[in-house]
């Protein structure tokens, strides 16, 4: 038992350091626009030819699906967390019809029962007005956001309660433009891996975080083709998607 007890210590620290490295994003060139994804996504292609031809070819090019990269942006990040991608698209839907314009400011002033009739759940109207009272207490600047490296962008964010690591990765992939951002916990995206990879489990964020390093520096664009590939799969098999499938 003391022996034991003496390699927790170590095995936290290994724990640890793990955790740290996931969090550790390289540097590259930003996915701004179609022509920089499809540079990227040529040179993950070179790096890892046999799973980048399995993924394109079930599931195509992939999308650059990029989002506002302010307030708005994190909003919609925020609806989406843990339903389906057609929920979001409608609670978001009915959010900017009845918050104009969609900012800080003026979900700070929303009633429970706007945000309510618009389809957000309890936690998540929490986390909007924890975002909002960030940004005009100056606790977040979004529009800083851009000028800070990912690792320090991601620690800005998660500092704001209801902002999660999951929530942090989506806004720095989709909203930034970082190349090396993937987001291990994603249900959709843990699915793809399972199937794209012949795993007999779906693997959780460390493992799938462990899979991703092969990667490195374009977990961004590997996620992005995850998530067509499982899409592309799952429409021809007629099976329903697990939420979060972006």
């Amino acid at each position: 038992m003391a022996a034991k007890r003496m390699h927790r210590p170590a095995a936290r620290a290994t724990l640890r350091a793990r955790r740290v490295a996931a969090r550790a994003y390289h540097p590259g060139p930003l996915i701004v626009d179609e022509a920089s994804l499809h540079e990227a996504a040529e040179r993950l292609r070179a790096k890892d030819p046999e799973l980048v031809e399995r993924l394109t070819a079930a599931g195509g090019r992939p999308p650059l699906r990029r989002r506002e990269p302010g307030f708005a942006g994190l909003a919609a990040i925020i609806v989406s967390q843990q339903v389906s991608v057609a929920s979001a698209s409608a609670i978001f839907g009915r959010l900017q019809a009845r918050i104009v314009p969609l900012e800080a400011a003026q979900i700070a002033r929303a009633t429970e029962d706007e945000l309510h009739a618009c389809g957000l759940s309890n936690a998540k109207i929490r986390a909007l007005r924890a975002v909002a009272q960030a940004v005009a207490g100056g606790g977040l600047d979004l529009e800083r956001l851009s000028d800070l490296d990912a690792g320090d962008a991601h620690k800005a964010l998660v500092a704001v309660k209801g902002v999660g690591p999951w929530t942090a990765d989506i806004f720095l992939l989709f909203c930034l433009g970082h190349p090396d951002a993937f987001p291990a916990g994603d249900l959709a995206l843990q699915e793809a891996a399972k199937l794209a990879l012949s795993l007999k489990r779906r693997p959780d964020a460390p493992r799938l975080e462990r899979i991703a390093e092969r990667w490195r520096p374009l977990r961004g664009v590997a996620a992005r083709m995850l998530w067509a590939y499982y899409r592309g799969v799952k429409a021809r098999s007629g099976m329903a998607l697990a939420d979060g499938s972006r």
